[in-house]
């Protein structure tokens, strides 16, 4: 049976433990101990890869789907002699899934397939809408380009993001052409109750086969709540009356889920 001394003792050591747990123990675990997180390049709280699904705004691998490159890559427009414009039509099929500023390239080409030049950019791939990657002006001085490619230069990073543009609406679509060139007004209105700013506007003008045969892109820096702005194009050529058709892609920058 333990005496008073040696129980004291123990008493005794107890508290000492205790005290130093307190005073040392709390304190380095603290600043030893790192929580969870959706950047600590691991896989840990409820995460389903690294720093990705769970809690996490970034979508694993397997929680979205390829974006799907249409036209055969990307399509060519000559707008003044040794001068051209490039696209590419995005379709994005994720409904909850985003991707802003994912990097691209497009190059020219000639008949003989020979690399013209080559231009780089980014294009935001919004929730449940597609998307045009666009490039103005490329000059190609004497050479004259007869294909062009597409493709991302690295993977578009995808995170949790719904669709917020459903308050836009296109009231108008107004096209002109004549020898001097063309144009094209497109009058969007806000029907949210708060304003949008900074809509990237993309146009696709195609004829009566549904070739494409023209596209441009513009920014309007804001549309009022209720309001109506116009977003406006202008091309130096005109295309003999063959536009039947005019696609509009607003854009804005996602908004992540939490």
């Amino acid at each position: 049976m333990a005496t008073w001394a040696s129980r004291r003792k123990s008493i005794t050591a107890l508290i000492v433990i205790g005290v130093l747990i307190l005073l040392i123990g709390i304190p380095a675990f603290k600043i030893l101990y790192k929580a969870p997180t959706c950047f600590d390049a691991r896989q840990n709280g409820d995460e389903a890869g690294i720093d990705c699904g769970g809690s996490c705004q970034r979508l694993c691998q397997s929680a979205f789907l390829p974006p799907r490159i249409q036209w055969g890559g990307a399509k060519i427009e000559k707008v003044a002699k040794g001068l051209y414009n490039a696209s590419s039509y995005i379709v994005n099929p994720n409904i909850n899934g985003a991707a802003i500023n994912a990097p691209y390239k497009i190059s020219l080409f000639d008949a003989e397939g020979v690399l013209i030049t080559e231009k780089n950019g980014f294009v935001t791939l919004y929730s449940r809408r597609n998307s045009l990657a666009f490039q103005t002006g490329i000059r190609t001085d004497q050479r004259i380009p007869t294909k062009a490619t597409f493709e991302f230069t690295s993977p578009p990073q995808w995170f949790k993001s719904s669709d917020k543009l459903s308050g836009i609406a296109i009231v108008d679509k107004k096209y002109r052409e004549d020898q001097n060139g063309s144009s094209l007004e497109v009058t969007l209105e806000n029907k949210n109750l708060l304003p949008f700013q900074n809509v990237l506007v993309s146009v696709i003008l195609s004829d009566v086969d549904g070739n494409v045969i023209g596209f441009s892109q513009t920014r309007v820096d804001s549309i009022a709540a209720g309001g109506h702005e116009i977003a406006p194009f202008t091309w130096p050529i005109d295309r003999n009356g063959r536009v039947t058709s005019i696609e509009v892609i607003p854009i804005i920058s996602p908004v992540m889920i939490p």
